[in-house]
């Protein structure tokens, strides 16, 4: 099974790299504006595969997506000294209106994986510009809060003293400052957290739930003042998406794709909990959050459908 990336930067090679360390797919096609690039990249990659599984990485160009079941984007302009978020996201959307059409003449039936920042409002755009090839939103994902769910997870299991993937707690909205913390629907073991902490004689207090609240938040924030970037995570985060996807797992994800309404908020992209499977988004679901949680949920839609208010005339033209 073949998975493309196009982008091989610091996100899309450690996605690759990623991908290889789980056994996720055969082959790994690297494609990058910066042949070198990916061609170091994809040779890197290539002599850790003896170390993990059997795989085959290789740097290509376009046509070489050919008989890709998902291809991965990571492919973006930096910003500029004085540019605004509006204006990355105007260039960022004219890169993807090159490349989009391009993955799919080659790959015309791959799901498309979307990692570019900021991701919704960039999962939204390669939407509209696959739809123009007969692509269905279905078959295209952004990565959304699936990091950011991690975060949330890791950070409850070291409180708890817990394995976090005994952990169910989602991260909803904007992958970003507007993101919602769903406290109402955190379980430990299928228990409510405060039966747990009940049990267990333990709690987290209001203000343990600030600290993880703002290091989930602010993650990205802290990892790159630190060193620079963040790609491990998020690297990861991309290949456990394209591994639900090549096994047909039907996982339950916290990623983004357009809908048509959420929480009174039309036609948007945020991340949701979402059943995934080999042919994409299988179903959006909708859970019982309580009213702030509604109310924030809500505010964070609207930015994203804000912003792509103001894109939609430079998409158009």
């Amino acid at each position: 099974m073949k998975v493309g990336v196009v982008g091989s930067g610091l996100v899309g090679s450690t996605a690759a790299y990623a991908m290889v360390m789980r056994g996720v797919g055969r082959e790994v096609v690297l494609v990058d504006l910066n042949q070198k690039r990916a061609q170091a990249e994809a040779d890197d990659i290539l002599h850790a595969v003896p170390f993990a599984s059997a795989h085959e990485v290789r740097a290509g160009d376009y046509s070489d997506l050919e008989g890709s079941r998902v291809v991965v984007i990571t492919a973006g302009v930096n910003q500029k000294p004085g540019e605004t978020r509006i204006e990355l996201l105007g260039r960022n959307a004219q890169v993807f209106q090159q490349v989009i059409p391009q993955v799919l003449k080659y790959a015309p039936e791959a799901v498309l994986v979307v990692a570019t920042n900021p991701v919704d409002v960039m999962t939204h755009i390669t939407a509209y510009y696959a739809a123009q090839q007969g692509v269905p939103s279905s078959r295209v994902i952004g990565t959304g809060t699936t990091l950011d769910t991690a975060r949330f997870r890791a950070l409850l299991g070291r409180s708890l003293g817990v394995d976090s993937a005994h952990i169910h707690a989602y991260v909803l909205g904007e992958h970003g400052d507007s993101e919602v913390l769903t406290w109402s629907l955190v379980a430990v073991g299928g228990i409510p957290l405060e039966d747990f902490c009940r049990l267990r004689n333990s709690q987290i207090c209001e203000e343990d739930r600030q600290v993880i609240d703002e290091q989930v938040r602010r993650a990205a924030y802290h990892i790159i003042e630190g060193k620079g970037a963040n790609y491990y995570g998020v690297g990861s985060a991309i290949a456990r998406i394209v591994e639900v996807i090549l096994r047909d797992q039907r996982a339950i994800l916290t990623v983004c794709t357009p809908e048509e309404d959420v929480v009174g908020v039309k036609d948007v992209t945020v991340a949701l909990p979402r059943l995934v499977g080999g042919q994409g988004v299988i179903a959006t679901l909708e859970p019982t959050l309580n009213e702030q949680e509604t109310r924030d949920l809500r505010a964070s839609a609207q930015i994203i459908r804000s912003l792509i208010d103001e894109l939609i005339p430079q998409l158009s033209g």
